[in-house]
């Protein structure tokens, strides 16, 4: 009887579990359901029946506008790019001043750490005037080459402090072997920290692409030209003064998110390997 009532206890848990996991699940969507239902309706029938109801039809009037107004391709591209590389050169970046702070002999390592976690802190404000001047001085101002060199020192600097802490339990067993049979620093580097460190590599990827995707206030200084706008730039343009096209900004919201969840959609296993890697074995 008693193991009879255990088991029953762990079911109406488990399902218990579940049922408020899935309520949770439905919050969580219930904006990126709004955003689609709201994309696909006509003005009239938002002013009608409100932005809870169904749509009578699928309408993409909306979603075709706010496409050809900004030239949503062009868009789209620069905001690939610019995060893509971003990515990929604040990882390499982050690697190359974690391996020299975590096996280099540097004195005042702790300084140099204790720098790059203040870097973090700095707003993104006090830095405008300083990177606004620095793109000008180097003829780089207006070009996506700007966005990627701020972003990948900004990103960078986070991916210092964080590699730095994981390649700091590095076993030495394995460093010591491979110095014992001649490797290199660079070999040593290539050949064995970076694929051991893959997974957390692999998170700060995809961090830094979503992280470098969403950004606004520094792409809105060094990027002025329509040509040159990023995603949040775009969106940015559907609201006015005094009012706002409801359906053309739902429009405009799902069109800036559905690429950044693809690629999380893409990288998901590689993300959740990476965190529950737990540390290099």
């Amino acid at each position: 009887m008693a193991a009879k009532q255990y088991r029953f206890s762990r079911a109406a848990v488990k399902w218990i579990t579940l049922i408020a996991l899935a309520i949770f699940l439905l919050l969580v969507l219930m904006p990126f359901i709004l955003v689609t239902i709201n994309a696909v309706k006509t003005e009239a029938e938002f002013a009608q029946y409100g932005p809870l109801s169904l749509p009578h039809g699928l309408h993409f009037t909306s979603l075709e506008g706010f496409w050809v107004r900004v030239d949503f391709s062009q868009v789209l591209k620069n905001s690939t790019v610019i995060s893509m590389c971003v990515a990929v050169f604040a990882v390499v970046l982050s690697l190359l001043n974690a391996f020299a702070l975590g096996f280099g002999k540097i004195r005042g390592r702790i300084w140099i750490l204790v720098f790059f976690l203040m870097a973090n802190f700095l707003p993104q404000e006090a830095l405008a005037y300083p990177l606004y001047y620095f793109a000008k001085f180097f003829h780089v101002y207006d070009t996506d080459l700007a966005v990627i060199l701020v972003f990948t020192v900004i990103q960078g600097a986070f991916g210092t402090y964080l590699l730095s802490s994981v390649l700091s339990t590095f076993p030495r067993e394995i460093v010591e072997a491979a110095m014992v049979d001649g490797c290199s620093k660079l070999r040593l580097l290539v050949n064995i920290v970076a694929p051991l460190s893959m997974p957390t590599l692999s998170v700060l990827f995809v961090f830094f692409f979503i992280w470098t995707w969403n950004e606004f206030f520094l792409p809105l200084i060094l990027l002025p030209s329509n040509a040159g706008q990023t995603v949040p730039l775009a969106l940015a343009i559907n609201q006015g003064q005094y009012g706002m096209n409801v359906t053309a900004q739902s429009a405009s919201g799902l069109l800036g998110i559905l690429p950044c969840v693809i690629f999380f959609l893409i990288f998901q296993r590689t993300l959740t390997k990476g965190i529950t890697a737990g540390g290099i074995k």
